[in-house]
């Protein structure tokens, strides 16, 4: 039943706490900077019709734009379509544009093996992410402007904190809903969920309620109906407490975090699409600071891993002191130690080996995911420090460069040697990984080797003091 209700105008000077409350949330964590494009996402539960009110209203400040997404997950028969129904009618009156998107979460959680909250959330912000990228780019404004606004309240923070303790968690699990993730905003974090329906009653507003948030054989229905007021029971304070206490955690993770994302980028680094850690630099890190560090990095280079579990990052730490090391991880990874590095790179991925490629002087060869190589001649070197530069003599080039890869039984004559050396050897020498050797480039002059990429250039093609002139070659790997 829809109840009359006057303009929201006539209550602003006998509105309740609400309004306040989200003003201040909004003002003290910057969730809504001027110009921004919001995305609100209403289910027509209590919490986000009051979040859709106030962002109507302009009580949260003025946005560029306002719209809504509904998804109808198709869990309630009937009751699913009547949400939508009312969400549309509410965004009509309120004069405010809607989208509705109807997908059968329960089929996508089979399928994926996830329960229905988790899968209901991804899809949620899978359809919300692709309806606000496509309002910015009708509005001809940058996506980075966007907002997508849900209502999420302090009672949810409490609820979510409650089960992930039972179910077992670290720090950062424990800091529970954060008040904004990437485009993700929760002005309505610091209020109550009784703030929430007295202002709602305060409107003449109606909402729409979920029986299944009644179903205690669900986690989040038992923590809110009997776990929380047992513990309510036993302490009048203690939702202040438990408020307390996932502040100061979520402030001290916080700065835990921007450490981890320091040391991340410092002792890690990206290449050829693979994740490489320097073992040597990560061993020096304290265990729980090497385990956020890996985290953060992980998140970083592979986005489908925000949920990785706790025992993988363990074994990627343990990983890292560990010769011989390899495990497959979740979200189709796969870790393994490298002499130095600890590498993670996706399963299937890996790097194509390098094809015979033609190399004029001047000139350069395109190695694909491997980067190119590039010759020019150049007044005579003698001495070259750079592993991914080498001087070859240029009146012992006698015929056309190609450039290739290692062939089984391939032998050089590494500068400053006499005899000839497997370029297996060599490679050993210098710590390159097995998978890391057919995409080294070896450049070729007939059937002499002239020098293999990062490793040694040949002491046949050494430019003598009475060269004129000489090849550089460079190996360019910003491709990679």
């Amino acid at each position: 039943m829809r109840v009359a209700r006057p303009a929201l105008s006539t209550y602003s000077r006998s509105m309740p706490a609400l309004p306040d409350i989200a003003r201040v949330t909004v003002a003290e964590h910057a969730l809504l900077p001027p110009g921004s494009v919001v995305l609100a996402m209403v289910s027509g539960g209590a919490d986000s019709v009051a979040l859709l009110s106030l962002l109507a209203s302009g009580d949260l400040g003025r946005v560029e734009d306002l719209s809504v997404l509904h998804v109808d997950h198709m869990l309630r028969d009937d009751d699913s379509a009547a949400d939508a129904v009312f969400v549309r009618e509410l965004c009509d009156e309120l004069g405010v544009a809607c989208t509705v998107v109807r997908y059968d979460v329960a089929a996508y959680a089979a399928e994926e093996g996830l329960n229905l909250e988790d899968a209901g959330r991804r899809i949620r912000y899978r359809f919300s992410t692709s309806e606000l990228d496509a309002r910015c780019v009708r509005l001809g404004v940058s996506p980075l402007r966007g907002r997508i606004a849900v209502a999420h309240t302090l009672d949810d923070r409490l609820e979510t904190f409650l089960m992930r303790l039972a179910a077992g968690s670290g720090a950062r699990g424990l800091r529970a809903i954060a008040y904004a993730r990437d485009r993700i905003v929760r002005p309505l974090l610091d209020a109550r969920r009784a703030d929430v329906e007295d202002y709602l009653r305060a409107l003449g507003r109606t909402w729409r309620d979920d029986a299944t948030n009644a179903d205690t054989a669900r986690s989040r229905a038992w923590v809110r109906h009997e776990l929380l007021p047992l513990l309510e029971s036993r302490n009048p304070r203690f939702t202040d407490a438990l408020t307390r206490t996932i502040g100061i955690l979520s402030e001290e993770d916080e700065l835990l975090a921007e450490m981890a994302e320091a040391f991340a980028r410092d002792f890690a680094y990206r290449e050829r699409g693979r994740l490489c850690f320097r073992r040597d630099l990560m061993a020096t890190l304290s265990r729980p600071m090497a385990r956020r560090t890996v985290r953060a990095a992980l998140f970083s280079a592979f986005p489908q891993a925000s949920r990785i579990e706790f025992e993988h990052v363990e074994a990627v730490v343990d990983g890292m002191t560990a010769d011989g090391f390899a495990r497959d991880l979740p979200f189709g990874l796969q870790a393994r130690a490298e002499y130095g590095t600890l590498v993670v790179s996706r399963r299937g991925d890996e790097p194509t080996p390098i094809e015979p490629c033609p190399l004029d002087v001047p000139g350069t060869c395109d190695l694909g995911a491997s980067g190119r190589v590039e010759a020019r001649l150049v007044a005579s070197e003698a001495v070259c420090d750079d592993p991914l530069r080498a001087y070859a003599d240029a009146r012992a080039i006698a015929g056309p460069l190609v450039v290739d890869r290692c062939r089984e039984g391939d032998r050089m004559r590494p500068f400053g040697m006499h005899g000839t050396r497997k370029l297996s050897d060599l490679f050993t020498d210098v710590k390159v990984p097995k998978s890391e050797r057919a995409t080294t480039p070896v450049v070729r002059c007939g059937e002499a080797i002239v020098w293999v990429a990062g490793v040694r250039a040949s002491e046949d093609f050494r430019v003598r003091a009475d060269a004129s002139a000489a090849v550089e070659l460079i190996w360019h790997r910003e491709q990679q």
